[in-house]
């Protein structure tokens, strides 16, 4: 069973950038390279957001609202998943999560996926 791990989340000022990261384990690179993996924010008291989702043959499929911020992107050699932010602002603070599973539609979709990180605070000032 594939397990996750997010890193790279902190406290950063608006405007600035993030890279956020992936790491799976558990799983061989057959069957990694199959699964459609996505990236998720939370905030207290509000419904976990789908961000963006990738592929298997590396296209992705991004919130409208997010596009041009956040890009995702994967390194099968690695098995990391990548989540670049740039141009942050207050309103992306959150917890982020990456997941990974096989829907039928790879989107970012939380209730597609059965298999979630941990999660990584992301904290953005004014």
């Amino acid at each position: 069973e594939v397990e996750l791990m997010e890193s790279g989340g902190g406290s950063v000022q608006a405007g600035g950038s993030l890279r956020l990261s992936c790491a799976a384990s558990g799983i061989d690179l057959r069957d990694y390279r199959s699964l459609c993996l996505a990236w998720f924010r939370q905030v207290p008291g509000k419904e976990r957001e789908g961000i963006a989702a990738i592929d298997t043959d590396g296209s992705a499929r991004s919130t409208d609202s997010l596009k041009g911020r956040f890009t995702i992107s994967r390194d099968n050699a690695k098995y990391i998943l990548y989540l670049e932010m740039n141009n942050l602002k207050p309103e992306d603070t959150a917890m982020y999560y990456c997941a990974a599973d096989r829907p039928f539609h790879c989107n970012p979709q939380p209730k597609s996926f059965d298999y979630w990180g941990q999660g990584t605070q992301v904290t953005v000032a004014s």
